[in-house]
């Protein structure tokens, strides 16, 4: 079953029109919703509210777009996919007081 995740100007492996390196394939789940999301903006623009971080309780904050499998954020911090071993965009981590609490 494949997991849905959103933005605005998406491509196949979740790049947005905010975010469009080779890298950027990473898509950050909302506390409040529960959709993944290419990132915060492509959010903001999409949602009635506004992004809201994951705790460190939830189990799967991050989606691999490339490959479409759910990651913890011990295995999205590793800085590639666990699975397809596509590379994530190591400047993500400039947002991380957005994506994630209490890390």
């Amino acid at each position: 079953m494949s997991i849905a995740f959103h933005g605005i100007g998406l491509d196949a492996e979740g790049r947005c029109t905010h975010y469009h390196q080779a890298s950027d394939v990473v898509a950050l789940k909302c506390a409040q919703c529960g959709r993944y999301y290419a990132c915060y903006q492509c959010h903001d623009a999409l949602e009635h509210h506004r992004f809201v971080a994951t705790g460190p309780d939830e189990p799967v904050p991050t989606l691999c777009c490339a490959c479409n499998t759910a990651l913890g954020h011990e295995q999205y911090s590793q800085g590639a996919c666990p699975v397809c071993g596509h590379e994530f965009n190591p400047r993500c981590a400039l947002h991380m007081d957005i994506y994630f609490t209490g890390r």
